[in-house]
């Protein structure tokens, strides 16, 4: 069946989408937390060639891969698309450690032999190594507004395959209703600023609805800026959820499982007033400590510089994802 779209108002002709231009500095971590003697704000992050060879480059941003398509209906937004250098070395993940320059320590986590459990309500449970992912679901590019909890915005170039391509293949059945998604955590490995790693709900969850999952938004990521995704953005396999606020995709996928019952997460165990189990970008529902009215335009000027523009609702994405929510 041929899928005849029309182009939402917030795109702009491809001539006019300035490349990879625009991301350093999101926003600096909050490094309040819960425990003894300590505040509860903890603030998570949290897209065509023929050949399939893949050359060594930067071993912190990534290999070139190819034998992708890029989608249509997600080629450009009315935003400029971050810079690569940035993205890769700005970073969120907290199983590595608190601050934004995380990127170094990330290279501690070992991508040999990784595997990616399904399981759980569904018909044919896998186990999928990384070549399984990359020859059974065709690789195709999207461009995503990324929208942080933290009121800042970027644009990513993502690469990977649409989730409910995977639904199809494992064939979930009447009883599953949503879906658990679980990080790789080793402590011996993720060692974490320390101080707070300890007691802390590990492995790093996340969760959607079945319905949420098979959005046509909803994306798996193994790349971004046509390389393999890097150790600090969640490689080798990373959710992406566009119209939901950063902390819910999780990276770093070792296990996806289909469940009856709605999982416990990460943050929203840790701080369930700050952070929702739905998470979904909302101008009219402020974070207990700011307003989400409006978001700042992470740019290569220095932060109090960054320009505000209004948040939309679902990060822009309501004509595909509002009819989920009514």
């Amino acid at each position: 069946m041929t899928l005849i779209r029309i182009t939402p108002s917030w795109q702009l002709p491809e001539n006019q989408i300035t490349p990879e231009s625009g991301f350093l500095n999101r926003r600096r971590f909050m490094k309040s937390l819960i425990g003894a003697g300590l505040t509860a704000s903890i603030l998570p992050l949290t897209g065509c060639q023929s050949s399939s060879k893949v050359k060594n480059q930067d071993k912190f941003s990534g290999q070139e891969i190819s034998n992708f398509t890029q989608n249509p209906n997600f080629a450009q937004v009315n935003r400029p698309v971050t810079s690569e250098d940035l993205a890769t070395k700005y970073n969120n993940f907290y199983e590595y450690g608190g601050s934004k320059s995380i990127w170094q320590a990330a290279q501690a986590l070992p991508l040999e032999d990784w595997k990616v459990e399904v399981s759980g309500l569904v018909k044919n449970p896998t186990t999928y190594d990384l070549d399984d992912l990359q020859k059974k679901f065709p690789l195709e590019e999207r461009i995503y507004r990324f929208r942080c909890v933290e009121a800042w915005a970027m644009v990513i170039p993502w690469l990977g395959f649409p989730m409910r391509e995977l639904m199809a293949a494992v064939e979930p059945n009447s009883q599953a209703k949503f879906v658990r998604f679980t990080s790789f955590y080793d402590p011996k490995i993720t060692t974490g600023p320390g101080f707070w790693a300890n007691g802390y709900p590990w492995p790093y969850t996340e969760g959607l609805t079945m319905a949420e999952m098979a959005n046509e938004l909803a994306f798996f990521a193994i790349g971004m800026y046509g390389k393999t995704i890097s150790k600090q953005n969640g490689a080798p396999l990373r959710m992406v959820t566009p119209w939901k606020y950063g902390f819910k995709g999780a990276k770093s996928i070792v296990k996806i499982e289909f469940l009856q019952e709605k999982p416990a997460t990460f943050w929203n165990t840790l701080v369930p007033d700050e952070y929702g189990f739905q998470a979904n970008v909302n101008p009219t529902k402020p974070h207990p400590r700011w307003s989400q009215a409006t978001e700042r335009i992470v740019s290569n000027t220095p932060s109090f510089s960054w320009e505000k523009q209004p948040t939309l609702p679902y990060n822009g994405y309501g004509e595909y994802v509002a009819s989920l929510y009514s």
